[in-house]
């Protein structure tokens, strides 16, 4: 399939959805605008994805505001040779500064995140998760939304988990396998079934939850 590159791509994605799962016709009446979310390949943007685990938007958005500001422009070479105090002014967790290191060195070691984009998801998410720190969900958000693959859905994200168990009734919310195989049937349209899922969240919760990513360069 084509890679995700424009909302015309996700609005095609999503009519064929709905035919392939009539349930999805609600979802996405209630869901309102699904955003594309799209940014650029590279650094940068997989700090950003870095920074937003396991912490609210707003939270991700604060720390990596302040990292920008103190690392800038944010290079691997800008992160290697920064003092152990940004991060720590930034308010970036200990766990989450050894991650950004290690990727900062795995990058200037020969780790191509512009290439990883053309490999297939399964190919890209390998090579991405043999940076400590980086798990499947880091990955997967990267090539969703850096590369605009067409077919990956990070099941472990627990608003995806909330909001498919409320929009389906599943009750308790799906964990991370159980989410993963109800995905499956969305297949090849997964990556455009998370947009939906995550607008649906926002519908539902009143707060958007999507992961927080690097804003595309002007022009």
């Amino acid at each position: 399939m084509d890679k995700i590159g424009s909302l015309a791509d996700v609005e095609r994605d999503l009519d064929a959805l709905c035919h392939a799962d009539r349930r999805l016709v609600s979802v996405r009446a209630v869901a309102g605008e699904v955003e594309l979310r799209l940014t650029h390949p590279g650094f940068d943007s997989l700090v950003s994805i870095v920074i937003s685990q396991m912490v609210s938007r707003a939270s991700a958005a604060a720390i990596l505001g302040r990292f920008a500001n103190l690392v800038s422009p944010m290079t691997p070479q800008g992160v290697l040779t920064a003092d152990e105090t940004v991060f720590r002014d930034a308010g970036l967790s200990r766990p989450k500064q050894r991650t950004i290191l290690a990727l900062a060195q795995a990058v200037e070691d020969g780790l191509d995140l512009d290439h990883l984009c053309s490999l297939s998801s399964d190919e890209a998410i390998v090579r991405l998760t043999s940076v400590d720190g980086i798990g499947p969900w880091t990955a997967q958000v990267y090539l969703l939304f850096a590369a605009g693959h067409p077919d990956v859905f990070p099941a472990k994200d627990v608003a995806l988990q909330s909001a498919v168990g409320h929009a389906l009734g599943i009750s308790p919310r799906p964990g991370d396998r159980a989410l993963a195989h109800i995905a499956e049937s969305w297949a090849p349209w997964r990556g455009s079934a998370a947009r939906l899922f995550w607008a649906y969240y926002r519908d539902m919760k009143g707060r958007d939850a999507a992961p927080i990513v690097a804003q595309p360069p002007a022009g």
